[in-house]
């Protein structure tokens, strides 16, 4: 899927990125982009949103991580609102991660 930020918005799609990268699965030591678990990110003026998965739907933190992406969306310069869209369609599996993810977790 294609992780892009539309051109109707001024907000950078590298800052998105890096907020993203500050949220972690608190029982995996890699932040959520590079597990792979964000599907899609798209903004429209100072509107940003996420489509994105949990590792498995029963994922313990599964009602809290909305949240935090949320947060940490909103800390991004020019954003005012963030819609986060919980989605189990494609199922994640591992190869969505990053090569980054796979060599922090020794999935090589």
């Amino acid at each position: 899927m294609d992780k892009k930020v539309e051109k109707k918005s001024l907000i950078r799609q590298e800052d998105l990125v890096l907020a993203l990268k500050t949220v972690y699965d608190p029982e995996i030591p890699v932040d959520i982009y590079e597990l792979g678990l964000i599907y899609d990110i798209s903004s429209n003026g100072n509107k940003v949103n996420i489509r994105m998965t949990l590792t498995a739907p029963g994922c313990p933190v599964a009602e809290e991580m909305p949240k935090w992406v949320e947060v940490a969306v909103l800390d991004v310069e020019g954003v005012k609102d963030v819609i986060v869209e919980m989605v189990f369609d494609p199922p994640w599996d591992i190869s969505l991660m990053s090569d980054e993810a796979r060599l922090a977790l020794n999935m090589y």
